[in-house]
C-alpha cells in the first residue's frame, strides 16, 4: 500500500473512530470499565490492522467500526435498561473495607493485594486503614471510601455558621489567549476584561499566561 492510502485509511479512520467516541458517551473514556476496555482495545485495532492490509479498504474499516459500534452501543442499551445485564458486564462494587476491618476475601475475589489497597487510600488521603470506616472498590478499578467519624473534616454545619455563598473560578485568558465563550458565562466582553487586566499591569492579554475570574475573590493573574 502506498502512503497516500495509508494516510487516506488513517484519516477516515479517526474521524470514524472519533465520531463512535461522541455517539457512545464519555464513559468510554473517564469512566472505563473491564468490557469498554476491551472494546476500545478492538476499535483501534480494527483500524491499525487494516492499515496493513492489502486487501482492506476505506468501505471495510468504515463497516467493521459501524458493526462493531453498535453492538457496543446495543450492551450500554441493554445495561441501562435490565439491571442483570448491568452485572454481568459492567460488574459490581465489592466492600473490601467493612466497618473498620479489611476484607480479605473480596480483596483476593478482585485480585487486589494490601499494597494495592494501601495505594488506593493514599489516593483518598487516608494514610492508615483505621482512618476508613468503608472502602468500595468501583467496577473502574478505583476506590470510594467513607472515613470514620473522628477523621472526617469538620463541616460548617457542624460548627452552625451559616452557610457561605458557593462561586466557580472561571478562566478567561490562557496561555495569551481570550476564551470568549466564558466570558459570556458571567456576562462580560472584552472591552470589561481588557480594562482589568490593565489595572493588574498588562497592556495585552498576550502577555498573561493565565488569567481567572471568580466572583468572591476577583481576579488571579499570573505573567509569564
Amino acid at each position: 500500500m502506498d502512503l497516500f492510502g495509508i494516510a487516506i485509511e488513517l484519516t477516515i479512520g479517526f474521524v470514524a473512530l472519533l465520531l463512535l467516541t461522541k455517539i457512545l458517551g464519555k464513559t468510554q473514556i473517564t469512566q472505563i470499565t473491564a468490557f469498554d476496555f476491551i472494546s476500545a482495545l478492538i476499535l483501534g485495532e480494527l483500524v491499525g490492522n487494516s492499515l496493513y492490509d492489502g486487501k482492506t479498504g476505506v468501505k471495510e474499516i468504515l463497516f467493521a467500526i459501524i458493526i462493531w459500534g453498535g453492538l457496543i452501543y446495543l450492551t450500554e442499551h441493554f445495561t441501562q435498561r435490565y439491571r442483570r445485564f448491568r452485572h454481568v458486564l459492567e460488574g459490581t462494587p465489592a466492600i473490601v473495607i467493612h466497618k473498620g476491618k479489611i476484607n480479605f476475601q473480596q480483596l483476593k475475589k478482585n485480585h487486589l493485594d494490601l499494597n494495592q489497597l494501601q495505594h488506593l487510600l493514599r489516593a483518598k488521603d487516608i494514610f492508615s486503614v483505621r482512618e476508613c470506616e468503608f472502602a468500595f472498590l468501583e467496577p473502574n478499578g478505583s476506590l470510594s471510601v467513607v472515613k470514620k467519624s473522628m477523621f472526617e473534616l469538620v463541616k460548617r454545619q457542624d460548627l452552625n455558621l451559616k452557610p457561605s455563598k458557593v462561586t466557580i473560578p472561571i478562566a478567561l485568558i490562557m496561555d495569551g489567549e481570550i476564551i470568549y465563550d466564558n466570558l459570556k458565562i458571567i456576562d462580560a466582553n472584552k472591552e470589561w476584561l481588557m480594562e482589568e487586566i490593565k489595572k493588574h499591569g498588562f497592556h495585552s492579554a498576550k502577555e498573561v499566561l493565565f488569567a481567572e475570574w471568580e466572583d468572591v475573590e476577583g481576579f488571579f493573574i499570573q505573567s509569564y
